[in-house]
């Protein structure tokens, strides 16, 4: 239920993906990416990681 709060905040820009605490970042992504809107996410993610 959350991470559905938070990607609509996202998309009414009232929240910005990068002021998300690191363990929402993962299932809000989810929400926003199943609904087509990833790119309001302003920041890598997810990130890569160095090898």
């Amino acid at each position: 239920m959350m991470p559905v709060f938070l990607a609509t905040r996202i998309v009414l820009q009232k929240l910005k993906f990068s002021e998300l605490p690191e363990v929402l970042k993962a299932p809000v992504y989810e929400q926003l990416k199943d609904n087509g809107v990833e790119f309001l996410v302003d920041e890598e993610y997810p990130k890569k990681e160095d090898k």
